[in-house]
């Protein structure tokens, strides 16, 4: 019960509920024993004597009981149902916000179908259990106590000798129990599995389909299938085995009573009334622990689907605010930033970036030149507290990043990442998103800036169109300049262009870095790519190698000396050159 234990917060509100559910099943549980001593009533005072005349009034009393355990049982499921429901809708809110604050080092090895299924299976699995399976759980202990109780009042000798099996069926079902658990727990991460690999497929089927991976895709599934299978034929193989083992041992117990009972009525110790509402009692107790087997299916699902939902409540979030973290005021946050030998590795890796130093002042450019894996994507990480920096600080405004509030710091900071997502909804609204009260000119504003405008407008329904998942139906360019739009619209201090028009042809490149002049004036400007011409106007280039800088200056300085810098820009405009190792028409420095 620890995992329950630790739910508690989220249904401890409606623990009424509960409580209201638990006496009404014990108060139907009650009633139940009614129907033995009315039997017994009519076999011995009614039947035997032949006094038929209170033949009627049992009746009634036998409909009067079925009505009223029929309304407790009724307000049980009430009770059950809406405490389930209420503690699955807090676990799914609190999940959900926690996914949205967990840490990119989180996410670095989270897997989507596997979340998917937590946040779905696993819920259901928990609701289940706290709606009704533990009400259950502790009725079928009052139905065995209550039921133990009036055959002992009637004769605690035979039912002593009836009840000799029931603590091997306890034994068995405490036995099956702890087998069972790890096979669900088990079957759960064959599901997460299975889902992950559907998800996966789904969202790659593209690359899926232009390598002609498709009969791969089948065999790995299949693979996964196959296990998920095989842990499903060991839950019903155990199961298979419980069921026998229970209907001995509980036929062994209707054996010793029909034959103990039957000689007792015979010598007259016991009449005939007391044998028939024995027998009906120890149905009453052997029923339940038939059920028992359910009873812990039910519990250990939940306790394995409860694990994996506090695995994500009690995952730590890496970045986070301080205590006494400070907010920015929008309107005298200026862009000055600054890194200071900053230095950080992802988990125990090598160190990504190492001893990176340079001041951007507000409104200035800066890019980042260098191969994959140099480190240009973690400086900008970094500067946005995706993680913390493990020696050094970044500053803005003089403030050390990691004393300002994560809120308040990204909000300040609008990003184009390389790899353009889109939500599936219309344009107007991927643009504006995250915006409040934004008006269809500034949506239009931004739009344009970003050279996005002229292909809206010929789509059919132009911005209210529908893009779908991930924005296929548009193009990568379009893709990216949407991303754009929705970047410029924020308004930011800091913008930050991750090789934003690596999608994008050279001609309509151009005429985005036009637009860009324009709204990165008085704006801090951060931009990574691997093209020289989105560089050659930024105020300083860092070349970036193993994550060290290896080279920093101008455009017109760097193409100068020898370097990283000069190969790739003579890569780039090899065919351009002249003798000087210049682009044609460019001056010197």
């Amino acid at each position: 019960m620890e995992v329950l234990r630790q739910l508690r917060g989220y249904y401890q509100a409606r623990l009424n509920y509960l409580v209201l559910s638990i006496l009404c099943l014990a108060a139907a549980t009650g009633l139940g024993l009614v129907y033995p001593m009315l039997l017994r009533k009519l076999i011995d005072d009614v039947i035997r004597p032949g006094n038929y005349g209170e033949v009627v009034w049992i009746a009634a009393m036998a409909v009067s009981v079925v009505a009223v355990k029929a309304l407790l049982q009724f307000l049980h499921g009430f009770f059950g149902g809406r405490l389930g429901n209420y503690l699955a809708y807090r676990l799914r809110n609190a999940c959900y916000e926690k996914l949205q604050f967990l840490s990119f080092r989180y996410y670095d090895t989270a897997k989507t179908g596997d979340l998917m299924s937590r946040l779905t299976g696993d819920l259901e699995a928990i609701r289940n259990f706290v709606g009704f399976g533990f009400a259950q759980l502790l009725n079928l202990i009052l139905m065995v106590t209550f039921g133990s109780a009036v055959m002992l009042s009637i004769h605690w000798q035979l039912t002593l000798l009836t009840m000799i099996t029931i603590p091997f069926l306890a034994g068995v079902a405490l036995k099956f129990e702890s087998k069972i658990h790890p096979a669900f727990q088990e079957m759960r991460q064959a599901l997460s599995s299975l889902t992950t690999a559907v998800q996966e497929n789904v969202t790659g089927v593209r690359t899926v389909k232009s390598f002609a991976r498709e009969p791969h895709e089948v065999e790995k599934f299949s693979h996964r299938n196959e296990r998920y299978k095989d842990n499903q034929i060991f839950a019903a193989t155990l199961w298979s085995k419980f069921f026998p083992v229970m209907e001995l041992l509980a036929s062994i117990s209707v054996a010793v009573l029909l034959a103990a009972g039957g000689t007792l009525v015979i010598k007259e110790q016991l009449t005939l009334g007391d044998l028939v509402a024995f027998f009906s009692l120890i149905w009453f107790i052997i029923g339940p622990m038939w059920g028992l087997g359910f009873h812990i299916n039910n519990y250990t699902q939940s306790k394995a689907s409860g694990e994996r939902v506090l695995e994500i409540l009690n995952q730590p979030i890496d970045v986070k605010d301080k205590e006494a973290a400070v907010e920015l005021d929008p309107e005298e946050v200026h862009g000055d930033v600054r890194f200071e030998q900053v230095t950080f590795a992802y988990g125990n890796k090598m160190p990504a970036v190492v001893d990176i130093d340079f001041h951007s002042s507000p409104g200035s450019v800066i890019g980042f030149l260098g191969g994959t894996g140099s480190g240009k994507s973690t400086v900008i990480q970094l500067l946005m507290r995706a993680y913390d920096v493990n020696k050094g600080h970044i500053r803005l405004d003089g403030k050390d990043i990691r004393e300002i509030s994560v809120r308040s710091l990204r909000s300040q900071i609008a990003t184009v990442f390389q790899e353009t997502f889109l939500f599936s909804s219309t344009i107007k609204g991927n643009i504006a998103y995250g915006m409040n009260n934004v008006s269809m000119e500034q949506i239009i504003r931004a739009a344009q800036l970003a050279k996005a405008h002229d292909f809206i407008m010929e789509l059919p329904d132009g911005y209210d169109t529908v893009v779908g998942e991930r924005g296929l139906g548009l193009s990568g360019g379009q893709k990216q300049r949407i991303a754009i739009a929705r970047a410029l619209l924020k308004n930011p201090k800091i913008l930050i262009l991750d090789d934003a028009t690596s999608a994008v042809d050279m001609e309509t490149e151009q005429e985005i870095q036009s637009g860009f002049q324009e709204v990165m004036r008085g704006r801090t400007t951060f931009i990574i790519a691997h093209r020289i011409s989105s560089l050659r106007h930024a105020d300083e280039i860092l070349v970036l190698n193993e994550g060290r800088v290896v080279q920093r200056g101008k455009h017109e300085e760097l193409i100068d000396v020898p370097g990283p810098y000069r190969d790739v820009y003579r890569i780039q405009y090899a065919d351009h050159l002249d003798g000087a190792g210049r682009r044609e028409g460019e001056g010197n420095a």
